[in-house]
């Protein structure tokens, strides 16, 4: 059954995607309009302390509590692992 809470959860999952492409991709988007740097370089630096420091990104927490508050089960791994991984190598490899 979808709930609020289910469709917050997945709207954080869009979210977390579309800033890991902003992330890979937002360097080009800087070098067409060099104002969108100034929003690109903080997003790639907290990518790169979340990565290099081994931290949790704050999202997926709140992605999680908001699954079991739709009476979901959330999931120990990190979003890449969980989402993105599966995508790249799928288990019928």
């Amino acid at each position: 059954m979808v709930t609020g809470y289910t469709i917050l959860a997945d709207t954080i999952v869009l979210i977390h995607f579309l800033f890991i492409v902003f992330v890979i991709t937002g360097g080009l988007l800087a070098r067409w309009d060099r104002k969108w740097i100034f929003v690109h370089l903080p997003a790639a630096a907290w990518a790169a302390a979340i990565e290099l420091r081994g931290w949790i990104c704050p999202l997926t927490p709140l992605e999680n509590l908001l699954r079991e508050k739709a009476g979901q089960a959330g999931y120990e791994t990190g979003f890449i692992e969980r989402y993105l991984v599966p995508l790249i190598y799928p288990a019928a490899l």
